[in-house]
């Protein structure tokens, strides 16, 4: 038998059938692979896009959070000048958030933590300082292949240093507020809450951080709450400038010097309790608009918001900015309200002394004084003027936007002359605010707190200035 037989034909022919079997196997083990390939490509595409937001959401996917502090945070810029910065960890972060002059500027920034969050420009600019704006790739399409991660871009501020260092030091570290904005444009030139915080404290994570923000939180004066923007208070005989502002649009009486045929005290025909004024013996019987604002009499102005009516206060409320629920700027500003469906006179009387329930924020009132320094038009409040790449290069600017306009040139011109009057009238309450050389507008006003006003009143001040022919409106309040 020759030795390269190995069986007989039987032997051949089951050897052959298993080689074709397995052929077989092999073939269809491809053939499955190959259908495996487009399957897998799809399950893929459908996690890296269509579910992309979904698992970059996830709370327990770290790595978002870990991308977002492996490069430092854009900065937030105030007069040409970074007022954040980033420093190395060289821990699991690697960047943590830093602040420049933190208290100062902390009402206009917030805080950037990676334990609580985000907060006001922080907040509402995250995607452009944590890099991840869509508008911020120079070659979006590319970017949007290879997920490259991308610089943080600039917020560029309206803010004016020394306006704001010197909001900070008028109030002196007392409980209170200034919001200060440029007429013409709306930008916002000084915003500070006092008293204030380091947000750097915040920034990190650790022991350290959270007992930082047990303090703060805890608090009894409550030093992260913006209350530029962010509380309501009764405005007290501030919003007298909003009542003359519908009274002499309504022409209930046809100039600011026309005795007002007004009682003192003045009791509403719907009660048998009478409003009276602060000083007994200021001149209010009967008088004109002028000299009761500036002396601020409170039978004048509430017998005007009742002649006046509910319809024509609350439609002048409402155009200097009242119960405006969604005002941005772009951080958000809580709804200043001027009441409505007020059940008789008393109560109108009273919400058009800025008393009852009228509420309004720093930044609302100073919104009613820059309209009337703009000789009746009310711009958009601003705090951000542009942003840019961390190169420098734009990606959105923002242009003045007008709001309305309250009233009329004319108007503006008559309510001009009375604040000046309240400034630099012997009788005026406001002769503090007299700058020598600048012509100085204001309306000061006091309102009650607490039940049977047993608690310290709310001190206001609306102001504007022309120095050198230049108008800011400013305000302020503190106690």
């Amino acid at each position: 038998m020759s030795p390269f037989r190995r069986g007989g034909p039987e032997q051949a022919e089951t050897a052959g059938a298993a080689r074709l079997t397995l052929s077989r196997t092999a073939r269809r083990a491809g053939m499955f692979s190959l259908l495996l390939i487009p399957v897998l490509l799809v399950n893929l595409s459908r996690v890296q896009v269509v579910q992309s937001a979904h698992y970059d959401g996830n709370p327990a996917n770290q790595r978002a959070v870990l991308a977002r502090y492996s490069q430092p945070r854009g900065d937030i810029v105030v007069d040409g000048r970074s007022v954040t910065g980033s420093r190395a960890t060289g821990g699991a972060f690697d960047y943590v958030r830093t602040y420049t002059d933190g208290p100062l500027y902390a009402p206009v920034t917030g805080f950037s933590s990676q334990t609580y969050g985000n907060t006001l420009l922080e907040g509402v600019e995250d995607g452009i300082l944590s890099g991840t704006d869509s508008r911020l790739p120079a070659h979006p399409l590319l970017n949007a292949i290879t997920r490259e991660q991308v610089p943080g871009g600039k917020v560029i501020t309206t803010i004016n240093a020394k306006a704001q260092q010197a909001a900070f030091a008028g109030l002196g570290g007392k409980r209170g507020a200034v919001a200060a904005i440029e007429p013409a444009t709306g930008r916002i030139l000084a915003l500070a809450s006092t008293p204030s915080y380091d947000p750097g404290g915040l920034a990190g994570t650790g022991p350290a951080v959270t007992a930082d923000w047990t303090s703060l939180t805890g608090s009894a004066v409550q030093p992260m709450l913006n209350r530029a923007l962010r509380q309501t208070y009764p405005p007290g005989s501030t919003f007298k400038l909003v009542t003359a502002s519908a009274g002499l649009t309504g022409n209930v009486y046809s100039g600011i010097d026309v005795p007002t045929n007004s009682p003192d005290p003045y009791t509403p025909a719907d009660t048998t309790v009478p409003i009276i004024n602060e000083n007994p013996a200021d001149p209010c019987l009967d008088a004109t608009l002028r000299v009761a604002l500036e002396v601020s009499c409170n039978t004048v102005y509430g017998k005007l918001g009742d002649d006046v009516g509910e319809a024509g206060i609350v439609r002048m409320a409402q155009a200097y900015g009242f119960n405006q629920s969604s005002q941005t700027i772009p951080v958000g500003v809580s709804e200043s309200v001027f009441p409505t469906g007020l059940t008789g006179q008393a109560y109108l009387a009273l919400s058009s002394i800025g008393q009852y329930d009228t509420a309004a924020t720093p930044l609302q009132m100073a919104e009613v004084g820059a309209a009337i320094a703009d000789n009746g038009t009310l711009m958009q409040p601003q705090l951000v003027d542009s942003l840019t790449r961390s190169d420098g290069t734009p990606v959105q600017s923002f242009k003045p936007k007008v709001f309305g306009h309250p009233v009329s040139a004319a108007v503006a011109a008559e309510l001009q002359q009375m604040m000046v009057g309240v400034v630099s009238s012997p009788l005026g309450t406001g002769g503090n605010a007299a700058i020598p050389g600048v012509t100085v507008g204001g309306k000061t006003g006091t309102a009650q707190n607490g039940v049977g006003n047993s608690g310290t009143p709310y001190a206001w001040f609306v102001c504007f200035a022309r120095p050198s022919g230049a108008a800011v409106a400013r305000w302020r309040w503190r106690w």
